[in-house]
């Protein structure tokens, strides 16, 4: 997509990325990255808002020359100064020498610290409530720190109706790619944002009285219809509610006498079993706040529990997870420690309800293990 007009004189000169491999260094995109720029346009007055990756700094360039031929933008636009969105300043300046930079305190702060050559002569420095007149059109801003960094901030543009989001509301994929938005925008949610549940409901409430039409992120599709399915689905998130009421299965399995119980759980729940050691964590972190029930079940290893399944725990801990119901699956030979480690680390987080039994396999399955699975399965099929 290039050189969309999104409405009236609101133009995307944002980039599809279908070369990168993995997000932040980490975050599987087979259907690549969407590095998505604005452009408003009234008379001779014109904004442009946040720039793109790296990558493809000469290609938004050239997408804003072809909108605007010679004439000169007032305004460049810094929601959030992450290099994929800021990169292209100092060339964007180089072009365009008398454009004024807007952008918070804390933006220009950080753009200094990323960009030691960056020589901003002309600049604003928008504070919450403030308003910027782009001709005929007006941008309100607030600010929405650590969605999903300190600095961030939206804008609203009343005219139009349109909410320009910084990373809130965005989501893996190019905008080429056909995929359904809430999957991989929860998967991006979870993964990048999801620690600052707090932080997203004070901008939810913040954007609660505005009329919108559409938003505008920095990464995913424009959402211009049924925008209360989105903004509900942030509320969910946002909350640490559950979508489904339903059961998942993590685990790990060295000689599959624990998966022997995985498989005897997930036949009688009806319900998918995720091993850890083959599956993508990030997705693994998606569906574990996506399910309000959860089964941990993995071996005691080095006299702690093993490794994935442990970083497991570490990044949905850092996550701030919570509100669930959980049960405990253990494994061990000669010392089987694995489950009492687990419920010492989820009793530590809000609201989670540590189901019991715990179970404790002693290498192999035995006929009081079936036991304890069976209360368990009792336990889910009546909160499913």
């Amino acid at each position: 997509m290039t050189n969309k007009i999104i409405t009236n004189d609101i133009y995307y000169i944002g980039c599809d990325d279908h070369q990168i491999k993995l997000f932040e260094g980490q975050y599987n995109v087979p259907n690549g990255m969407s590095y998505n720029s604005y452009l408003i346009k009234s008379g001779d007055q014109v904004a442009i808002l946040d720039c793109v990756d790296t990558n493809f700094v000469d290609q938004w360039l050239e997408n804003i020359k072809m909108i605007l031929n010679n004439q000169q933008p007032k305004y460049l636009i810094i929601h959030h100064v992450e290099p994929d969105h800021s990169a292209g300043i100092s060339k964007f300046l180089k072009q365009y020498p008398n454009t004024i930079v807007v952008a918070s305190a804390m933006a220009f702060i950080f753009l200094n610290q990323f960009y030691k050559d960056l020589n901003i002569v002309n600049k604003i420095v928008i504070k919450e409530g403030e308003k910027l007149q782009i001709g005929k059109y007006e941008l309100t801003f607030f600010y929405a720190p650590m969605v999903h960094w300190p600095e961030v901030m939206v804008s609203y543009e009343a005219t139009t109706k349109s909410l320009f989001t910084a990373d809130a509301f965005g989501k893996f994929g190019a905008l080429d790619s056909n995929e359904e938005w809430a999957c991989e925008a929860r998967r991006y949610y979870f993964n990048i944002v999801g620690k600052f549940g707090l932080q997203v409901q004070s901008l939810l409430n913040k954007i609660s009285n505005l009329s919108i039409e559409r938003i505008c992120p920095l990464h995913g599709p424009i959402l211009d219809n049924d925008l209360s399915k989105y903004i509900n689905l942030y509320k969910i998130w946002s909350s640490y509610e559950s979508e489904k009421n339903d059961t998942v299965i993590f685990y790990t399995s060295i000689y599959n006498n624990t998966k022997q119980a995985v498989k005897y759980l997930a036949n009688k729940l009806g319900c998918e079993s995720i091993n850890l050691i083959q599956y993508d964590i990030s997705e693994a972190i998606e569906k574990a706040f996506e399910y309000k029930n959860i089964v941990l079940a993995t071996t005691t290893y080095n006299a702690g529990i093993f490794p994935c399944m442990q970083n497991f725990i570490n990044m949905l801990i850092e996550k701030n997870w919570q509100k669930k119901n959980i049960a405990i699956i253990g494994n061990g030979t000669w010392a089987p420690i694995a489950a009492d480690i687990i419920k010492k680390q989820i009793s530590s987080l809000k609201s989670m309800n540590i189901i019991e039994p715990i179970v404790n396999i002693k290498t192999s399955m035995n006929d009081e293990n079936y036991k304890q699975l069976d209360q368990l399965i009792s336990f889910f099929n009546k909160k499913s």
